[in-house]
């Protein structure tokens, strides 16, 4: 089996243990070390070269985004930390996934299995999304099973999502990001903090908005690089 090379960047020791303990429970994911500050990490990326950072934003010394800019070569990194305003930032810095503290093995799952699953595709490993056709979403407690074929966008709405189909929606109690990683990555792309949509339904779009049957999904300014490559 491959494995994921990780290093985490935190400075809070309980956050470090929560962390590390979530790595090895994931069969896949590889702990190669860990540091308290940025300029540490940087002198071990020097002669190493991990596949995923786990990032902190407050640190001592140098901040965690002021030290992706000073990457010339940057692996997966998903951030960790308890302040929400820097997501968009962190997203514009390419940044796989955002986690906000206190987060759950299942939230660090599906942001790990960001990374894993085009580590599988080009490994020749078998079960990735691509494959799949359908997923089962959580509707009152009930599983739903939803065709990918048939969705037309997904909406964020605080600690639910909202998808919406061409036969329907459904509500539920799920982040954007924990549904974004067992979505085909081809087939959806995430065009705003809050909407996902379904690249095969977009009818016509401008740099501020999307037309996806009728129905206008707005454009964030952080994600125009990806509506121009639709």
């Amino acid at each position: 089996m491959f494995k994921l090379k990780c290093i985490i960047i935190e400075d809070e020791p309980l956050a470090v243990k929560v962390l590390a303990d979530y790595i090895a429970q994931v069969p896949f994911l590889q702990l190669a070390a860990s540091f308290k500050d940025a300029l540490l990490a940087t002198e071990w990326l020097r002669s190493n070269e991990p596949d995923v950072i786990f990032l902190d934003i407050h640190l001592p010394k140098l901040k965690g985004m002021a030290f992706l800019k000073t990457l010339s070569k940057q692996p997966a990194v998903i951030i960790t930390t308890a302040y929400h305003q820097y997501a968009v930032e962190g997203f514009e810095l390419d940044v796989t996934d955002y986690l906000l503290k206190p987060f759950g093995f299942e939230r660090f799952l599906a942001a790990v299995n960001k990374v894993a699953m085009p580590n599988k595709a080009r490994t020749g490993g078998a079960g990735t999304d691509e494959t799949k056709a359908y997923l089962f979403l959580t509707v009152q407690k009930k599983k739903v099973k939803v065709l990918f074929s048939e969705i037309l966008y997904i909406e964020s709405q605080r600690e639910y999502v909202k998808v919406v189909t061409e036969k329907g929606e459904h509500l539920c109690r799920m982040s954007s990001h924990e549904i974004e990683a067992v979505l085909p990555n081809g087939i959806f792309k995430r065009v705003h903090r809050s909407f996902i949509i379904s690249v095969p339904k977009v009818l016509a779009y401008t740099a501020e908005s999307i037309d996806l049957n009728g129905i206008s999904i707005p454009v964030g300014r952080a994600y125009r690089e990806v509506v121009e490559n639709l």
